[in-house]
């Protein structure tokens, strides 16, 4: 007789499970096992009575819109090109026909006890009618009280009274590595749980600079956009919004939105139904290794200032271009990234105290932050009349030029050196047409007022001194460190 490979499996694991009832473990090696169970259930966190009562609070964002179909001729049957919009799902709709509908689903999660909610931006976006349904399925039409695209939240009213709302978490004393749970609608399945960690805090993400996003390996998914993400304490610490995915669905990248800058969107959309920023008029970028150093700083921090705008509330204070921002009314400025989110947070009108590092020294300047308004991108000044006669490329590969005062007055600088060609190898983001500025190295900065003055300085330094040129490129300033080479 032919025995199943199933059977006898069965039977190997009934064998065992004898063998272990009839030797049993000595009591020691009993306690140990014992033991370690307990210490596996106190790692693991138990989400049952969290979820019992974090979920009433969580409700189901069902939107409709009206599909509108295209303007277009109607076109017979027997014309030729019928066949074309037909492959290609474009055939016009019957005059009369009417409008198709698209529905699509995401979370929310309820505020305050007289019905305000909070969702996505994009989950509600372009929405003629949006229902919400809480946990206890009664179900309400929603109203848009307003939105905010640059953050990505809605703020919505629903007509009831004595709802359960969530409790505002701090994303600031949130730590990597922390739980969090996750509760929404992914795949419209309603009051999903789930769970993970907090991979990483603060992520820039392509396009978006005004988020710092709180990145979690708590699966979510399509539908999940605009639920709750909630810490241990049953606090909400971040609006679930974004997930990288190559197939469309969980790959274990998510990202929220830290509650606090959604919630200081939320309070201005309650207010006055929009939302403001602050700004001061300055233009940064990063500070590298190198640059810290060439600037005479110790720690690899801030936001360097590459230019600061005419009459704008920087200048009218004090701050120039060069200068590193350090902090915020005392708060870190990590990185280019910090600044703008610590001055846009800032009402209009409030005066800040920028801590900003100028040719070796610290110092504190008051600044009023002004609003910020949408900006149109100014275009590159041209350039003409480049110098005829053309030097041999300088220490640093750079061939450079002298201004005329033609170009002096057309790129609106006094002084300045035009890099008219690059003969070697720069490592740096320097291009030909640059006009450098000033020379930043061990702290001290140079004004920039000739080609052969520049060639002379780079000339007496170290070899392999980090440098930082100051640079003028269309209407942008802004400044690049390099090394000089370690040979001649």
């Amino acid at each position: 007789m032919t025995v199943r490979p199933r059977t006898l499996a069965a039977a190997l694991a009934a064998a065992a499970v004898a063998l272990a009832v009839a030797l049993p473990l000595p009591a020691a090696a009993q306690a140990q096992n014992q033991n370690q169970n307990q210490n596996r259930a106190m790692l693991l966190p138990d989400f049952t009575d969290l979820y019992d009562k974090q979920s009433p609070t969580v409700v189901s964002v069902d939107v409709t819109q009206k599909a509108r179909a295209p303007r277009m001729p109607e076109i017979s049957e027997d014309d030729p090109f019928y066949e074309f919009f037909r492959r290609f799902g474009q055939v016009p709709r019957p005059r009369g026909a009417p409008e198709r509908e698209a529905q699509s689903v995401g979370s929310g999660f309820i505020i305050s006890n007289d019905g305000y909610l909070i969702t996505n931006a994009h989950v509600v976006d372009g929405a003629d009618e949006v229902s919400i349904k809480l946990a206890d399925r009664r179900e309400f039409k929603a109203k848009v009280v307003g939105t905010d695209k640059r953050t990505d939240i809605a703020l919505l009213k629903i007509d009831a009274t004595n709802l359960p709302k969530v409790a505002i978490g701090d994303p600031e004393k949130l730590r990597v590595g922390e739980w969090v749970f996750a509760i929404g609608k992914p795949f419209g399945l309603e009051n999903t749980i789930t769970a993970g960690i907090v991979s990483a805090k603060g992520r820039d993400l392509p396009q978006e600079n005004l988020v710092p996003f709180i990145q979690t390996d708590a699966a979510i998914n399509p539908g999940n956009s605009g639920g709750p993400l909630f810490n241990l304490k049953g606090e909400v610490v971040g609006i679930n919004s974004l997930i990288y995915s190559r197939s469309g669905g969980f790959m274990g990248l998510a990202f929220a939105i830290p509650i606090d800058v959604a919630m200081n969107a939320v309070n201005q959309l309650k207010d006055k139904g929009r939302v403001t920023r602050g700004r001061i008029g300055v233009q940064i970028q990063e500070v590298s290794k190198e640059t810290a150093e060439a600037f005479g700083l110790k720690q690899t921090a801030g936001a360097l200032v590459n230019s600061v705008e005419k009459g704008g509330p920087a200048d009218k204070a004090g701050v120039e271009a060069g200068d590193i921002i350090l902090k915020v009314d005392g708060r870190d400025v990590v990185n280019s990234s910090t600044l703008p989110r610590i001055i846009t947070q800032v009402k209009p009108g409030t005066k800040v105290t920028l801590t900003v590092w100028r040719k070796g020294t610290q110092r504190d300047i008051a600044v009023t932050v002004a609003e910020l308004k949408e900006a149109e991108a100014a275009a590159p000044a041209k350039r003409n009349g480049a110098p005829k006669e053309k030097a041999k490329p300088n220490r640093m590969g750079l061939v450079l030029a002298d201004l005329t005062d033609e170009q002096k007055k057309e790129l609106d600088v006094k002084a300045g050196v035009l890099v008219e060609e690059i003969a070697g190898v720069v490592r740096g983001n320097v291009q030909p047409g640059d006009v450098i500025l000033a020379i930043i190295s061990r702290g001290q900065t140079i004004e920039a007022k000739g080609a052969a003055q520049v060639n002379d300085l780079l000339a007496k330094m170290d070899k392999g001194a980090p440098v930082t040129l100051q640079l003028k490129r269309g209407e942008n300033t802004f400044y690049s460190t390099l090394r000089l080479p370690n040979g001649e």
